[in-house]
This record gives structure tokens, C-alpha cells and sequence, in this order.
């Protein structure tokens, strides 16, 4: 089966342990769990320009997005004025939009928001587990 290319938007601050079970999950074959994953390491640089820079090429290089959307997908960020979006996970929504990504979105639980900025055709599914991430990626849409 070919790997998808995926993006993965998460709050670093409060999910990012979601994005390592992730990584586990592509790491085991005993798992049906296939993507190339595009998201960067965390990149150090204070510089906005430069982050913005790095997460849209990673981005364009991605067939599709999967959002991991936890309690604080729409919380400002501390440089929201400079970044040009309420988060750095909204950013990521609009750039995934621009690119024509396949949209994915993974809620933690039913009380969390999806991003603000994604205001397009997307699939979801509620409650991280493997076979809610296969689900949800195998049927995004556009």
C-alpha cells in the first residue's frame, strides 16, 4: 500500500504526545498503520517568518492534513498578531486549504472545537485510536 504524505497539526503544548503515539504506530508492522509523516521537528527558531516558511513547504509537500483537534485547537497564541491567524494550528488549517491538502480531523473528545479556520470539506472522527486515524485518512476529503 503507498504512504499517504501527511501533515500533522497538533497543539505542540498539550498534544504532542498523540503525534509520538503516531509515530509509534508507523514504526511497528504489527500495526496497519501507513503514512510518510511530513510534519517538521520542532524548529528552532523564534523567527515567525521562518516558522511560517518551514510548515507551508512542509505542507505543499503533503497529500494530506490530519488535525489532531484537543481542547485548545482555537486558543491564542502568544505571537497570534505576527503569525496572522488566532494559532499556529489554524495557520496550519489555511495553508492545508491553499494546498489543496486532503483533509483529515481526529477530536480528542466530542467537546473539543474543530479549528476556526477550517471552513472547508473535511473528515472527522471522534476519539484517537489507530482505527479512527486509518478511518478518518482513508476517507478525507477535499
Amino acid at each position: 500500500m503507498r504512504k499517504k504524505q501527511v501533515f500533522v497539526s497538533f497543539d505542540y503544548d498539550h498534544d504532542r504526545r498523540y503525534k509520538y503515539l503516531l509515530e509509534a504506530w508507523d514504526a511497528n508492522p504489527e500495526f496497519d498503520f501507513v503514512f510518510k509523516d511530513e510534519t517538521p521537528g520542532e524548529i528552532n527558531t523564534n523567527n515567525i517568518g521562518r516558522i511560517k516558511a518551514g510548515l507551508t513547504r512542509k505542507i505543499n509537500d503533503a497529500t494530506h492534513t490530519l488535525f489532531i483537534v484537543g481542547k485548545h485547537a482555537n486558543a491564542p497564541h502568544k505571537d497570534r498578531n505576527a503569525i496572522g491567524f488566532v494559532n499556529w494550528i489554524n495557520f496550519e488549517a489555511y495553508q492545508s486549504i491553499q494546498s489543496r491538502n486532503y483533509l483529515a480531523v481526529v477530536k480528542l473528545d466530542g467537546s473539543c472545537a474543530i479549528p476556526n479556520e477550517l471552513k472547508a470539506k473535511y473528515s472527522w472522527n471522534t476519539g484517537f485510536s489507530e482505527s479512527n486515524v486509518i478511518d478518518v485518512l482513508n476517507h478525507s476529503s477535499r
